[in-house]
């Protein structure tokens, strides 16, 4: 089984209609789902989606674009449904856009990171243009484990990553980059040190380009890495869904979680 890491098939304002659909399809491919929030409200779906659909957990956060709604109503979604929350995310800095202002993201992040210390749960995060600022809020915080979500920045914040016991998160962007460095930086980092997203709807990898993303396409990447690497598919997928377990504690014992599902055949 692979485990798409970040995806947002919860979010009913991305998939509408074709939510299920998608959703049956990611099953039937052996994936399961880490379900992502954004704001409020994505955060909200993805609960309420992971009680209905086996494969799914949800991460609960306010992403930095969304910096202005406060954290608040997370830290009381994750009072009233902490037995199925299992991390924090997508949280971080983004300097790039500029939706929120970089006081209202920093203060923002480290509330919520002190949620995660808090309550000892994995955190997902969003940094771009921003880890300069990112760092020193990190090292104010022991005992964050994490994952650098869609991981595109310099190798040597890679290796600031990895040196504080991160995860990188690779997705559809590594099959089908045109630069030829970033290219290559993907192909170097060691399967010990990554975890498999799609980040869908959004990044659709190659040979799906054009079409809306779903987690069952983190399978492309995870085919594409194998083969960049000249290693057995089968190991790359064992080594990254063994790092998706031990970060996020997704359980696939648990067989009565399965019996919902109105999975369908091809």
């Amino acid at each position: 089984m692979l485990v798409d890491t970040h995806c947002h098939i919860h979010d009913s304002r991305e998939y509408g209609e074709h939510q299920q659909a998608a959703y049956e399809a990611s099953v039937n491919a052996n994936v399961a789902m880490i379900c992502v929030g954004t704001d409020t409200h994505s955060s909200g779906e993805a609960v309420q989606f992971s009680k209905t659909h086996a494969l799914a957990w949800p991460v609960i956060g306010v992403h930095p674009h969304n910096a202005a709604e406060g954290f608040e109503s997370i830290a009381q979604l994750l009072i009233d449904e902490k037995q199925s929350i299992i991390g924090i995310g997508e949280i971080g800095l983004d300097y790039h856009y500029h939706h929120s202002s970089e006081k209202a993201q920093q203060r923002v992040l480290e509330a919520q990171m002190q949620l995660a210390v808090d309550n000892n749960l994995p955190i997902s995060f969003h940094v771009r243009d921003a880890f300069d600022d990112f760092w020193p809020i990190f090292d104010n915080f022991h005992g964050i484990r994490g994952v650098l979500h869609s991981f595109t920045d310099t190798p040597q914040n890679a290796e600031k990553g990895l040196a504080r016991g991160l995860y990188l998160g690779v997705n559809g962007i590594s099959t089908f980059t045109k630069d030829a460095a970033q290219a290559q930086f993907f192909t170097a980092i060691s399967p010990a040190n990554m975890v498999l997203e799609t980040d869908a709807p959004y990044l659709t990898p190659k040979p799906f380009r054009g079409k809306m993303n779903i987690p069952a396409y983190v399978e492309n990447v995870a085919e594409y890495h194998a083969h960049a690497r000249g290693i057995p598919y089968e190991s790359l997928a064992h080594t990254t869904t063994a790092n998706a377990v031990a970060l996020f504690g997704v359980n696939f014992s648990e067989l009565d979680r399965l019996q919902p599902d109105p999975v369908t055949a091809d």
